[in-house]
């Protein structure tokens, strides 16, 4: 672990417990940046520690599940447990009166001050729970009104600052590190309840994003992931000075320069706001990924209006031929959701058909559930829990076939790998990677075979070339370092 991460007076220990997506994690580095400025060692075991933080998931009911299962599994070690997150920010004094195992229940207004609260919990002072209200009415809604106004208010992963002791701290050594650009989100979709709890959409100044990803790079992180809650809205809410709807494709370029990233990596695009500019500058700007992360859920007219959402099975396939018009071999992912209020048949046919028709890199299938709060909990024509289940099954099946087609449709191509991880011991592959393609965690890995004597190093970028697939996976063969290296 970094040693910025360590109090040298070690008198507190605190282990943070992070769940959910990337967003959380760079929110928990922020954390171990607090924390650890306030006092605080950050350790990674938890058995050794006076206090384990969890930041928990509160996206879909499998997530807040997991959160739960994490709290009670560090309260049953006898340590003090602490729970923090979008779980906490979203139920915090209900979650507290049905988890009493947590010895507090703290919401994002608490993290300025997390430290602080830390001390009172070992100390056994009481600390009232959060409080949750809707987040969107702490912002103007007028977008180009909320700079300012966001200053006064907590917003989680924005508080870096370039100064010789950061408010941030890298819980890992991985050669790949979130950064977020924004938070929040203005899209009013029947399903999802995050923008209650997260607020409206609000940009972070590209100044504070080029700064942090030049630390990051200082850090050892050679991939920059770009996160958010809806990255096509970037820099809607910054002004003319900053290209206004053009503000990601103007500091995409900028963060490829940045000395010491090798990839900069774009995640959470929005179909109907994905621009032809955005397009053309992440399929063709050397150093930023040819990756597109589009949020379709569904294909079918008729659900995707009543998920309050725009698109449709040919709107989807024009932007895809788009994005391969620039570069046939970007890497294009999705989540879809089925079991909607009111799908029919015909309606998960309609998605079978896109999705054969697209030829995507990788899909996440999930099946709908009721979230508190959001319209959707309240439509009619709600499906039985076992046809969803059947459904979730055909389409995952569906999905495993094509995705696997399209991995070996990329046997012969060329590919350059991000070094990640060395395992001597497995088997014929020395090193495992991503390609170009692959997000990290959720689109497969390169498999490196035939590496030469003396391997890799993480955090290396090789050329490979791509000689079998198995499933999403690549097994690759190096050709040479990335010209340059």
């Amino acid at each position: 672990m970094p040693s910025s991460t360590t109090d040298p007076s070690g008198e507190r220990r605190v282990a943070l417990l992070t769940l959910g997506c990337a967003r959380n994690e760079v929110d928990s580095e922020e954390l171990a940046g607090r924390l650890g400025s306030g006092g605080w060692q950050v350790t990674g075991d938890a058995e050794d520690a006076d206090i384990v933080v969890v930041n928990t998931c509160g996206f879909v009911e499998s997530a807040k599940k997991d959160s739960i299962d994490t709290v009670l599994a560090a309260a049953e070690t006898g340590t003090k447990v602490v729970a923090v997150g979008c779980l906490a920010e979203r139920y915090g004094a209900e979650l507290a009166r049905n988890l009493p195992e947590a010895d507090a229940v703290l919401g994002f207004d608490h993290y300025n001050h997390l430290a602080e609260r830390l001390d009172d919990v070992v100390s056994g002072r009481s600390v009232a729970s959060h409080t949750p209200s809707d987040r969107r009415t702490l912002l103007p809604i007028t977008p180009v009104e909320r700079q300012r106004a966001s200053a006064d208010i907590a917003v989680p992963g924005h508080e870096w600052v370039p100064t010789a002791d950061p408010l941030r701290a890298r819980l890992d050594d991985a050669p790949v590190a979130a950064l977020k650009i924004a938070s929040g989100c203005d899209r009013k979709c029947s399903f999802c309840a995050i923008p209650s709890f997260r607020g409206s959409f609000v940009s972070r100044q590209p100044e504070a994003i080029l700064g942090e990803a030049a630390w990051l790079a200082r850090e050892g992180a050679r991939e920059v992931f770009l996160v958010s809650e809806n990255s096509t809205s970037y820099g809607k809410d910054l002004g003319k000075e900053y290209g206004a709807g053009r503000a990601l494709e103007l500091l995409l370029p900028k963060l490829a320069e940045v000395d010491g990233v090798d990839r900069v990596r774009v995640s959470y695009l929005q179909p109907a706001e994905t621009r032809p500019d955005l397009v053309r500058v992440i399929a063709t700007t050397d150093g930023v990924a040819s990756y597109f992360d589009l949020s379709f859920q569904h294909a079918s007219k008729s659900v995707l209006r009543r998920m309050r959402r725009f698109g449709s099975t040919e709107s989807f396939l024009e932007l895809i031929e788009q994005i391969r018009s620039y570069d046939p071999s970007s890497g294009i992912r999705t989540n879809v959701i089925v079991g909607f209020p009111g799908e029919t048949e015909a309606d998960v046919a309609e998605l079978e058909h896109f999705l054969t028709e697209a030829r995507l890199d990788a899909v996440g299938v999930f099946g709908y559930s009721d979230e508190d709060g959001t319209e959707a909990a309240a439509l009619d024509g709600k499906l039985d829990q076992a046809e969803i289940d059947a459904r979730v099954e055909r389409v995952t099946d569906l999905v495993e076939q094509l995705t696997t087609q399209r991995a070996e449709d990329r046997i012969g191509s060329a590919v350059d790998v991000l070094i990640e991880d060395i395992e001597p011991d497995l088997d014929d592959a020395a090193a495992i990677g991503r390609a170009e393609h692959q997000g990290p965690e959720v689109d497969g890995e390169c498999l490196l075979t035939d590496v030469p004597e003396g391997g890799y190093t993480v955090g290396e970028l090789v050329r490979c070339d791509v000689v079998a697939a198995e499933g999403v996976d690549l097994r690759v063969r190096p050709i040479a370092l990335r010209a340059g290296q």
